[in-house]
């Protein structure tokens, strides 16, 4: 389950480019992948998501989006 490989290769916009090649990998959850760059990927976007990789600029928290007011 180590995807430094493929962290530097990993797009700001939560994009891995990957080959279509058949070489089955499962994740630490048990979940099968085409290949291990595609369980990277998964991975990687899920990480961004949660805010443990790539900055996401412009995203406030729910908690504040909830709250905010909009003027004219």
């Amino acid at each position: 389950d180590d995807c430094s490989e493929f962290r530097s290769q990993f797009e700001a916009g939560g994009r891995l480019s990957c080959t279509r090649e058949n070489a089955p990998v499962r994740d630490a959850s048990g979940k099968q992948h085409t290949n291990k760059c595609l369980m990277c990927a998964d991975k990687l976007k899920k990480e961004a998501q949660r805010g443990g990789g790539t900055v996401q600029r412009n995203k406030l928290p729910a908690s504040e989006r909830t709250n905010q007011v909009r003027c004219s």
